[in-house]
């Protein structure tokens, strides 16, 4: 019983440290494209944003590793676990590699959508962690008004 938890906390954990890498990974590859882009003059920082995601990144390991501990962890928190960290992952690959800011913008509305609900889903199961990675719909929040400014500006 206690191997399995283990394994499951370690698989959690691996499985944000994924995405944040593949994340990383597709936003590194499109980063010469995208400082060429037009963009709002009055915005965030370049190097804010890599200090927050990692910030969301290992709030929600930290969170995840609790949550299998003491197993608060249920399916529908998983599949939405999932989907955002794939609409994530996706909308660095669509946005940063492919250069498509149309569709990184469907993409990042809809991770803003997920997002909302499973902080809203965390929020009855686990209060205090829900109230920490409310920071992950706020900053999907800005990153959607970068993505809606470059589409109209460029």
């Amino acid at each position: 019983m206690m191997q399995n938890k283990t394994l499951n906390i370690i698989l959690s954990i691996g499985a944000v440290v994924l995405v944040a890498a593949l994340g990383s990974i597709f936003v590194n590859l499109g980063m010469d494209w995208f400082d060429t882009l037009v963009k709002p003059t009055e915005w965030v920082p370049n190097i804010v944003i890599p200090i927050v995601w990692t910030v969301i990144y290992v709030a929600f390991a930290i969170y995840l590793y609790f949550a299998v501990k003491n197993d608060k962890l249920d399916k529908e928190l998983i599949i939405l676990l999932i989907v955002n960290g794939v609409l994530n992952v996706a909308w660095c690959f669509v946005f940063f590699t492919l250069n498509n800011l149309l569709w990184g913008l469907i993409i990042i509305v809809l991770n803003l959508i997920f997002g909302a609900v499973l902080i809203t889903l965390m929020h009855k199961r686990d209060m205090f962690f829900s109230y920490i990675l409310t920071i992950y719909p706020l900053w999907l929040s800005i990153a959607t008004c970068l993505n809606l400014a470059c589409w109209i500006l460029n």
